[in-house]
């Protein structure tokens, strides 16, 4: 999270939760028309939109695996057929700790760190960028339903509070608390368009080179890491979001996309594991302690000297510009930007913003109090939805310098104020030189398999308090039972010293 008042989409490549695609249709699937060129329309929009995608995902990673990255993603960006030089293809490794992969028009493609540290040789990696790319050379973005289009774009306040206040196909974006300008690009695909996409990304790995089976691979890791995640923030199928049933789950995908690869009739088996794996040595994981990291329950920001902790039970998500948290008994996010020294202005300006064109939101009186030594503003709106449900919006800010303020912006149902996040308003606070400099990043270290290692001692290793063989085996695309062979190379997660 950074300093301003947008914030990331959460959208990632992981397409949804498991456990919610009904029985594959039989009927024969015919092959998608695609575009054979990039326009000059689609190289005026890429160009105008890169800039902020790369805000939105945390800019470039500049490590050493971003000049991989780029000559793996223009080899299979050429297969689409949408240009023969590879110069027109601009891809970009984002350093964004979301599973998350997209392409928009103009030849730009990105896939996120997080998401390559899952993979496990290169031609998964092919199969990521192929699969995006292939939505582009699809022209899905164009046949996608034009509210899907637009819901993402202006403010994150309008979009998050508009969608949830208004129902409907906003209502389901809102759930996701994303309104960045990504989502235009990265939701409102259907099933078909996705299988389209498998399809297309499995002739483009044939094509390139690649083991075709590597889609389905990647799928599988994609899926173990659904489950997991589920199964950290204690999540049941009955909580999945409403978007969820329009997608198809990556679990139910392994199968089909093995089938399409052994369709193509390809011999080739090119992975180029252990090249691959070199490359993630030392690449950063999970939260970059520049925008913040996420500690169990816990927020910390070290460069910004503030720390938060959200209620027991519900999810953080970082994103570059924000960070959301979410839970049965209601929706928040937190954000920041310049208060000019005004911070009952900044409030009001807060829910200004978060009513959009078709949502009014007027706050009651807005007070002051001091909380852990910090100034802060606060004050309420009711607005009720669709569905004739009351909502209560609120809205926190906190000065912490001259001009600089951060603000929480909540989501409770009718009649229960800031409901379950009391204990979060209270805990905002600065924290000291000592907490700051505890704060470490993590890191992919590649290491060689010992004869007496196991799964479960690599495991051990892992610099996390939970689930440590869990993270390793989906990190690896291994089962507890896998055998190791010595001098095998393996991801592990450990913390800078």
């Amino acid at each position: 999270m950074k300093r301003a008042i947008l914030v990331a989409t959460m959208m990632a490549f992981v397409f949804s939760p498991v456990g919610v695609l009904p029985a594959l249709a039989k009927k024969k699937d015919k092959a998608p028309v695609t575009a054979t060129s990039i326009s000059a329309k689609d190289k005026k929009v890429g160009a105008e939109n890169h800039p902020q995608l790369l805000n939105e995902f945390g800019g470039l990673y500049a490590g050493p695996q971003a000049a991989y990255v780029t000559q793996v993603g223009q080899k299979i960006a050429l297969q689409s057929g949408l240009s023969n030089a590879g110069s027109d293809f601009t891809v970009s490794l984002l350093n964004s700790p979301v599973n998350n992969a997209f392409a928009i028009p103009g030849g730009y493609v990105y896939v996120t760190r997080q998401l390559l540290g899952l993979m496990n040789d290169e031609a998964e990696l092919a199969s990521v960028m192929g699969h995006e790319v292939a939505h582009v050379a699809a022209l899905h973005s164009k046949k996608r339903n034009s509210r899907a289009q637009t819901a993402g774009l202006g403010a994150i306040a309008a979009t998050v509070l508009g969608a949830v206040l208004a129902g409907g196909e906003g209502a389901k974006l809102g759930q996701q608390l994303g309104g960045s300008l990504a989502q235009r690009w990265v939701l409102g695909f259907s099933r078909a368009q996705e299988y389209e996409a498998d399809d297309l990304g499995v002739v483009y790995l044939s094509k390139a080179g690649y083991d075709p089976l590597a889609s389905s691979t990647m799928l599988a890791s994609l899926a173990a890491q659904t489950q997991l995640d589920s199964r950290r923030s204690g999540k049941t199928e009955k909580a999945l979001p409403e978007w969820a049933s329009t997608h198809p789950d990556p679990a139910s995908r392994v199968t089909r996309a093995a089938q399409k690869a052994g369709a193509t009739g390809s011999i080739s088996k090119t992975r180029n594991r252990d090249a691959f794996i070199n490359q993630l040595d030392g690449m950063l994981y999970d939260d970059d302690p520049k925008q913040g990291v996420i500690d169990g329950q816990m927020f910390k920001h070290p460069d910004l000297k503030m720390q938060f902790t959200a209620p027991g039970g519900y999810t953080m998500v970082n994103g570059s510009d924000a960070v959301t948290i979410g839970g049965s008994g209601g929706r928040a996010q937190l954000s920041g930007g310049d208060h000019k020294g005004d911070l009952r202005g900044m409030v009001g300006n807060v829910f200004k913003a978060a009513g959009g064109q078709n949502t009014q939101l007027s706050p009651g009186t807005i007070e002051t109090r001091t909380v852990n030594g910090l100034p802060m503003a606060f004050a309420k709106a009711t607005s009720t939805n669709s569905q004739g449900q009351q909502v209560d919006v609120m809205v926190h800010a906190y000065e912490f310098g001259a001009n600089s303020a951060f603000y929480f912006l909540t989501l409770a149902p009718g009649g229960q104020g800031v409901g379950p996040f009391a204990s979060m308003i209270e805990s905002m606070r600065r924290m000291s030189v000592s907490e700051t400099a505890s704060v470490k990043a993590r890191r992919i270290d590649v290491v060689a398999v010992k004869s007496s290692d196991t799964p479960q001692t690599l495991a051990s290793r892992m610099a996390y308090s939970d689930y440590q063989l869990e993270r390793f085996l989906v990190l690896n695309n291994l089962q507890a039972n896998s055998a190791l062979k010595s001098g095998q190379k393996v991801k592990i997660v450990v913390m800078d010293k």
